[in-house]
């Protein structure tokens, strides 16, 4: 993995999860999911030296742990972690045949707030998930864009479940997302899934025409998320939109795709931080988020480096730099 020549930073956005999942074989796996994923995975790829702020609340009774938890990632600054009043929110999946996944969300916290955000936004790149679709609002992401603009900072904006509804009974479903066009504005990376894609505009545009339409709006690259299909990178080459396909990458067992998207945009935002490789990129993301797949819920994230093929890094002392 390429190393840049100066320590980076990057801030990292959405909310954090308590995950219960039920696998094919009715195993549960209770573990941290939704931003734990991005986070914890760009931490153990990236470089001890550079600095991750997150920025997200969790319920008091757990911000201790996940304190303690934290501290196992040297090159993660916890200051804007923030506790609160209430429950850290919980979703419960269950995967049936064909990996059918069902999924419900509880105690789907306040969104982020922008004042929360602001003093971590003097960063090489910013990586926004939005894990449960209300992580923050869009007037907070225009904020975030007006205060970084002059910097030109980089931002990755993981659609997620921007697209997905709540029913009665707390079950996810996807739905059109009619500000998808202000959402998508003036963002370096827009990542969705396919199914996200296939739903987020309320024309039910396909796919090439969604994209030609994000990349109206001043993106630069487009990624779609397959799943055991691989991946899709949409990118610009003199004002052509090319089409760049990746296989899948083979795994000895796939025992839980949980996070697997998660991890494969944390991955693809970090190797392009450092190398501006679009194609390198593409392909370690891949790697990423098919060795995620490997172990159940987040439990398999600190043994990214050996399982994608790379020198594990050492996570010795880390020097952070105010911001």
């Amino acid at each position: 993995m390429a190393q840049g020549s100066e320590d980076m930073k990057f801030a990292v956005i959405g909310h954090i999860v308590l995950d219960t999942i039920v696998t094919r074989n009715r195993k549960e796996i209770r573990s941290y999911g939704g931003i734990f994923f991005s986070l914890a995975s760009l931490a153990t790829l990236a470089s001890p030296d550079d600095v991750i702020y997150p920025v997200f609340g969790i319920g008091k009774e757990d911000y201790p742990s996940l304190l303690t938890k934290l501290q196992t990632y040297p090159n993660i600054d916890p200051s804007g972690i923030y506790p609160f009043e209430g429950f850290t929110n919980s979703v419960h999946i269950e995967y049936g045949e064909y990996n059918r996944r069902v999924e419900c969300s509880r105690n789907i916290a306040e969104p982020i707030a922008f004042s929360s955000i602001e003093k971590y936004l003097n960063v090489d790149g910013i990586l926004i998930n939005m894990i449960s679709g209300f992580d923050i609002t869009i007037d907070t992401l225009d904020a975030i864009r007006m205060a970084t603009r002059n910097r030109n900072t980089p931002i990755h904006l993981d659609i997620h479940s921007l697209a997905l509804g709540i029913k009665e009974d707390f079950t996810r479903y996807y739905r059109p997302l009619p500000e998808w066009r202000r959402w998508c504005f003036m963002i370096d990376t827009v990542q969705m899934n396919e199914d996200e894609a296939a739903n987020i505009s309320l024309d039910n545009d396909p796919e090439d025409r969604l994209v030609k339409g994000i990349f109206a709006l001043g993106a630069n690259r487009v990624l779609i998320t397959r799943g055991e299909r691989g991946a899709t990178m949409y990118s610009i080459d003199q004002k052509n939109i090319v089409r760049r396909d990746q296989p899948p990458h083979p795994v000895k067992r796939g025992i839980d795709p949980t996070g697997s998207g998660d991890v494969f945009g944390a991955a693809f935002f970090l190797e392009y931080a450092r190398t501006h490789d679009e194609a390198r990129a593409l392909e370690f993301a891949a790697r990423a988020g098919a060795a995620n797949a490997t172990y159940p819920g987040s439990t398999g994230i600190d043994r990214l480096p050996e399982l994608i093929g790379i020198s594990p890094l050492s996570h010795g002392k880390n020097t952070r730099s105010s911001l």
